[in-house]
């Protein structure tokens, strides 16, 4: 018998006027009778990192026990659901010398554990980046850095001594350049369906006639689907409707959703926050299915923001809130903005879980780091910070369980581990002294 069938590439894109849209893992990429963990377009690793400010209150993050099977804590709880496929590290230090007071070094040592220079901007290379240097180079975007808010968007500070930068980004491409963090995920979504789809003109003119990308493309996914099995033609079915989706919910931020006679939110940021940290949340998704990038960072917020979360029952600043003095009705508030950021991960990891890729999920596929770089924000301690390690990392990675790490373990130790469970091995990174095993 001759085999004449032949593989679709992975970096396929159906292009059309001013777009081009990469495709979702697909049997048809798979040679014939080849397995999927043996050809070349068996999928990688995906690697995020996301960040919240201010820490969280420790009686309701640690849980009281590292036994198989332990409780998780209150604040965890909304991630029982997908416990196999978590891993909450405790008793780690962002740096185990004495720190000065301060909220910055939480977020610019975060990925990197590196003091930062107080004289001038630099710290250190993060592992976001040295991932990116492996797996980013064959993908569209090496790297995704996007953000919820910044110095100029959140009516936050800066603090006392230290840049600015310090506070905007957890990702340094070398320890002189900090990479900004997109907010505004209309932005996001040109650079991850835009790139490589005809002239610059071309797409000025695709959005001026209020096309869609997908609206583009028409021609090319006709063509693709004749060629398709079943299973692969309703992959791409849902996969491009998630595409849709998610311009829709641009198309709403931008024209302005509040119902109000007041000025349009700037490009395509939601008015809510809710909306935008989940929508955020879903095109670092989108861009995993499709293969647009593996590496991504999230801020979901930065140190000293005053943000408020009226719709969750707390009318005043995060900020504030961390410090909270140990007062009940304070704590209750402040474990509340944490319990609902474990919520919107939790979301995302469960969207994660549901998206079949190749002979696992994009969730077995991935490896995430969920954190602060701040523990106490009430007393500016940055010792025992909330962390949580989740995905499968391709099988290199078990859940399921409480990792309480020996006193005085820094955090550029959990980073080596983290890299070696990447398969990116490196030696040494900031004040590292060992490899912290996960």
């Amino acid at each position: 018998m001759v085999i004449t069938k032949k593989a679709l590439a992975r970096r396929t894109m159906l292009k059309g006027i001013g777009a081009a849209v990469a495709l979702p893992f697909l049997d048809a990429m798979v040679p014939a009778f080849g397995a999927t963990a043996n050809s070349a377009a068996s999928p990688a690793s995906r690697f995020t990192f996301i960040y919240f400010p201010h820490g969280a209150h420790r009686p309701e993050w640690i849980p009281k026990s590292d036994a198989p099977g332990f409780e998780l804590s209150p604040t965890l709880r909304p991630l029982e659901p997908l416990r196999e496929h978590i891993n909450v590290i405790s008793n780690i230090d962002l740096c185990v010398a004495p720190l000065p007071v301060g909220h910055f070094y939480g977020s610019v040592m975060y990925l990197n554990g590196t003091r930062p220079d107080e004289s001038k901007v630099g710290a250190g290379k993060t592992i976001d980046q040295i991932i990116a240097e492996k797996y980013g180079q064959d993908t569209p975007l090496p790297s995704l850095e996007v953000c919820t808010e910044d110095i100029s968007s959140s009516n936050g500070q800066c603090e006392v001594g230290s840049p600015c930068v310090y506070g905007n980004t957890i990702s340094w491409r070398d320890s002189t350049t900090p990479l900004p963090m997109e907010l505004d995920p209309k932005v996001v979504f040109k650079r991850m369906f835009g790139a490589g789809g005809g002239s610059v003109e071309e797409r000025a003119a695709r959005e001026a006639a209020n096309r869609s990308i997908l609206d583009t493309i028409t021609k090319s996914v006709g063509e693709l689907r004749v060629s398709l099995g079943p299973t692969d033609q309703a992959r791409l079915n849902d996969y491009l409707e998630s595409v849709r989706e998610i311009e829709r919910r641009i198309e709403k931020a931008a024209a302005g959703s509040n119902g109000l006679d007041l000025p349009a939110t700037p490009g395509g940021i939601p008015d809510s926050y809710d909306d935008h940290a989940r929508l955020l949340f879903d095109l670092i998704v989108l861009a995993y299915q499709g293969n647009v990038t593996r590496v991504s960072s999230f801020m979901m917020a930065r140190e000293l923001s005053p943000r408020t979360y009226n719709f969750i029952g707390v009318p005043d600043g995060h900020h504030s809130v961390s410090h909270n003095g140990e007062v009940p009705a304070v704590v209750e508030k402040y474990v509340k903005i944490n319990t609902y950021h474990t919520q919107l991960f939790a979301d995302f990891l469960t969207k994660m879980k549901s998206i079949q890729d190749g002979d696992g999920t994009l969730l077995d596929h991935s490896m995430i780091l969920f954190g602060s770089g701040m523990g106490n924000s009430n007393g500016h301690s940055h010792d025992r910070i909330p962390l949580v390690v989740a995905g499968g990392a391709s099988g290199n990675l078990k859940g399921g369980r409480h990792i309480v790490a020996k006193p005085q373990t820094q955090m550029a130790n959990l980073l080596l581990g983290f890299l070696d469970k990447a398969k990116v091995p490196t030696s040494s990174i900031g004040d590292s002294t060992d490899v912290f095993q996960l």
